[in-house]
């Protein structure tokens, strides 16, 4: 008997489908049978893009879930009307991927949260630089106990966001966008738990949260487009462009993330981790094993140097979606412990307003 095809339906038609669309047309147990968005004609670029024929296309979610054979959704719309799309997803029984950031607030993730439990669907969130090959391989090395315990961690996230990309009309407001850490800095919060974790698949659990927002671009009109290299005016951003936090984490580590909407430079994400028999930075480790061994060793994998979702490593993200419905088995990154990453930057807001320390996790 030939194993089942999951039937798709994606839903958003903008730049990150296309890779969610690609990864299912490389996935022989997955096949994308519905595109949905609110120009109909973006979800028909896309499936004309992909090379796909007989795909339904749908300009309302209600309508597109009701399409025959349907059993996992791709969502890829907006963050502000994730909520919304999770909550119709689950009514509807299937299973889900979910862009990040998942929410815009913790009430609405625990909405969320509550009814994917109540439907029994599996999720994953969208961070997906946990298939990222280098960090992937950070993650062995700590695993195996090449690291020692590890005890500290930095990551960071630095990319001058501004209207070279498509989304930043939407991406620069907080009422749809909520926060820099939010819109893209969630990558390096997450990234900070993975790497704070012992296990090969385990993030660590934040306990308390301390930090600074700041920066010198919020408001202003005059900005930089990293693309083109020159300034231009253009809409401005509404939230602060620089965040800084303290982490401090349940197995005792602490850590460092930042993210950086402000820098005049490419597009970076630095990382370091510590332990107590070695360090890596970025893609060197240094984990001498005799005297002799006095020089960084290269980590084999991909660095997450590009902020171009083409560049990311989507199709390790859907392959293990697939595989977590197949075998019936919950992600390591499932809606459940995205909420503790989400957690960690909705504690620094409170922490920005009141100057203290915030703990975890919030009530």
């Amino acid at each position: 008997m030939a194993e089942k095809q999951y039937g798709i339906l994606v839903v958003g038609a903008g730049w990150v489908s296309t890779q969610h669309i690609s990864a299912y047309v490389n996935n022989t147990h997955a096949e994308v049978r519905a595109i949905c968005d609110i120009n109909p004609d973006n979800a028909r670029k896309r499936a004309e893009e992909a090379g796909l024929r007989d795909v339904g296309v749908y300009d309302n979610m209600a309508d597109a879930l009701k399409h025959d054979g349907i059993d996992a959704v791709s969502i890829c719309t907006p963050q502000h009307i994730h909520c919304e799309n999770v909550l119709a997803a689950a009514e509807a029984g299937k299973h889900m991927i979910i862009e990040k950031p998942a929410a815009n607030s913790l009430k609405e993730l625990r909405q969320m949260r509550d009814a994917v439990n109540a439907a029994g669907v599996k999720t994953v969130v969208g961070f997906v630089l946990r298939w990222n090959p280098l960090f992937q391989n950070i993650k062995k090395l700590i695993a195996d106990g090449t690291m020692g315990e590890v005890y500290y961690a930095e990551t960071d996230y630095q990319s001058y966001n501004s209207a070279w990309w498509g989304g930043w009309d939407q991406g620069r407001r907080i009422d749809m966008s909520h926060s820099a850490m939010a819109v893209a800095g969630c990558h390096a919060v997450d990234a900070l738990r993975w790497f704070a974790g012992a296990g090969e698949t385990q993030a660590a659990d934040a306990i308390e949260v301390f930090g600074y927002a700041g920066g010198k671009r919020k408001g202003k009109t005059s900005q930089y487009n990293p693309i083109s290299n020159d300034w231009s005016e253009m809409l401005p951003m509404e939230y602060d462009g620089l965040e800084v936090l303290l982490v401090k984490f349940s197995n005792g580590v602490l850590g460092k993330v930042s993210v950086n909407f402000e820098g005049i430079q490419p597009y970076t994400f630095p990382l370091s981790v510590y332990g107590d028999k070695g360090t890596i930075k970025k893609n060197q480790l240094f984990a001498p094993q005799s005297p002799e061994q006095k020089d960084w060793r290269e980590i084999p994998g991909i660095c997450p140097d590009s902020s171009d979702v083409t560049h990311h490593p989507f199709q390790g993200e859907i392959d293990h979606f697939i595989e977590c419905i197949q075998n019936d088995v919950e992600s390591h990154c499932n809606l459940a412990d995205a909420i503790k990453t989400h957690e960690i930057f909705f504690a620094a807001d409170q922490c920005y307003a009141s100057g203290k320390p915030v703990q975890l996790p919030l009530p």
